[in-house]
C-alpha cells in the first residue's frame, strides 16, 4: 500500500495567549500544497514495527510520529501483527511545512485500512490529536481554520487554485523554541483579527504571522528572503508555522516561475500549488 502525504503552509497565524494546560491559544489556516512525502506500508506476519527512511537527518526509531502513530493504534485495538513503513521524504523538516504531522496522519489512514480497523475520520482525527496539534487538519485537506491549539477544525470554502513558491531555507527551526520566546505583547489577544477579517472577506492581504517577528529577529535571513518574494508582486507572501520555509502565492505561472528562478539563484525553492480539499483526497492515492 502507498499513500502520498502532502505539506501544509500557514496563510495566517494569530497568537491569542497562553492555554491553562501550557500551550498556546492560536487561530490559524491551514493550506494543503502539492509537495508531498510517498509513504509505502508492507504488512508482516510478526509482531514487530520497522521504519525505515530516506532522509539522514530525521530519527526513523521510536521518536517518530510514524512510529508514535503506529504503536499508538496496535495498543487502542490490540493488533498482534507488523508493518514494515518506508517513507521517501521531499517534504523537509524543520521548515514549518507539517510533514512529519502529515506523515503521521497518512499512517493512521494506511493502517485503518491495511488491519481494516473501520474507524471513522472522526476517531481517527480524535487519534492524531494525541499525538500532535497539526495532525487532525490532514484528515480533511484543503482550507481549514484552526483554532485551540490548532487541532480545533472549520472547514472553510476552498480558494482558487494558486501558485506557490516555496522558499526552503537551511535553517530548521525548532517549533517548541519559538513559541518559548513568545511575550504578551506579541500576541492577537487585544488586536482585531486579521484572520477574522479575511474571512469576511476572502482578502488575503489581511493575513499576518504572528511568529515572524522572533524568528527574523534571530534569523534576518528569512525575513530577507520573505522581502525578495514581496518585490516580485506575490499576493501574499508569509513565514508557514514557525519557519524556516517562506511561501509566496501567485495567480499566474508565469510569475511564479520568474520568482522561482531568482530565489533559486541563492536559495533552494519550489514551485507547488495549493490544492482543493476534493483535490487533496483525489491525489494522496493517484499515481502510487
Amino acid at each position: 500500500m502507498r499513500f502520498k502525504s502532502f505539506a501544509k503552509i500557514n496563510l495566517g497565524i494569530e497568537i491569542l495567549g497562553i492555554r491553562d494546560d501550557g500551550y498556546h491559544e492560536i487561530r490559524t489556516l491551514f493550506q494543503t500544497v502539492s509537495l508531498f512525502d510517498l509513504l509505502a506500508f508492507f504488512p508482516l506476519s510478526r509482531n514487530e514495527i520497522i521504519l525505515k527512511g530516506n532522509d539522514l537527518t530525521i530519527l526513523w526509531d521510536e521518536t517518530n510520529l510514524v512510529h508514535k502513530a503506529t504503536t499508538l493504534l496496535k495498543k487502542r485495538y490490540a493488533i498482534g501483527a507488523g508493518v514494515e513503513i518506508h517513507v521517501t521524504k521531499n517534504i523537509p523538516a524543520g521548515k514549518g511545512l507539517g510533514g512529519g504531522s502529515s506523515n503521521a496522519a497518512i499512517t493512521l489512514l494506511a493502517l485503518n485500512e491495511l488491519w481494516q480497523l473501520d474507524l471513522g475520520k472522526d476517531v481517527l482525527r480524535d487519534l492524531g490529536a494525541i499525538l500532535g496539534a497539526d495532525i487532525p487538519f490532514f484528515f480533511e485537506g484543503g482550507l481549514c481554520l484552526g483554532q485551540g491549539k490548532g487541532e480545533d477544525l472549520f472547514m472553510l470554502e476552498d480558494l482558487d487554485p494558486r501558485q506557490c513558491v516555496l522558499a526552503l531555507p537551511p535553517d530548521s527551526i525548532s517549533t517548541v523554541s519559538v513559541y518559548s520566546k513568545l511575550s504578551p505583547s506579541l500576541t492577537s489577544q487585544d488586536k482585531d483579527s486579521k484572520i477574522i477579517k479575511f474571512l469576511d472577506s476572502r482578502d488575503l492581504g489581511f493575513l499576518e504571522n504572528d511568529l515572524e517577528e522572533i524568528v527574523f529577529r534571530a534569523y534576518p535571513q528569512i525575513k530577507a528572503i520573505k522581502n525578495q518574494i514581496q518585490e516580485q508582486g506575490s499576493e501574499l507572501t508569509l513565514m508557514s508555522g514557525s519557519g524556516s520555509a517562506v511561501f509566496g502565492l501567485f495567480h499566474r505561472r508565469r510569475e511564479a516561475a520568474k520568482t522561482l528562478g531568482m530565489l533559486k539563484e541563492e536559495h533552494s525553492a519550489v514551485l507547488v500549488t495549493t490544492l482543493s480539499r476534493t483535490e487533496y483526497w483525489k491525489k494522496i492515492r493517484t499515481g502510487v
